[in-house]
């Protein structure tokens, strides 16, 4: 995967776990795409654990970078503790 496509997708995927992820999230344009970047990059790491011969840390597809941003920003607001609820 190119670089361009790399940050496409870390982009659509960072929005879309935004969106799925209940709260209000304060990250920008570049934070999004880092936030879909690393997701892909857990996605890829889970792929490979699951289905793979072992572990690789790998990108990983459109599906794999969803889930895994999901789990990167529920991981990131658990950690930073800086979710703020809905009201």
């Amino acid at each position: 995967m190119g670089i361009i496509g790399f940050i496409i997708v870390g982009l659509i995927a960072g929005f879309i776990a935004r969106a799925v992820v209940p709260g209000k999230d304060d990250f920008g344009i570049i934070g999004t795409i880092v936030l879909g970047m690393v997701g892909s990059f857990v996605g890829g790491l889970l792929g490979s654990l699951l289905f793979g011969d072992g572990l690789e840390f790998s990108a990983s597809g459109i599906i794999g970078s969803i889930i895994g941003t999901i789990i990167a920003l529920i991981a990131y607001n658990a950690i930073t503790g800086r979710k703020k609820k809905i009201r």
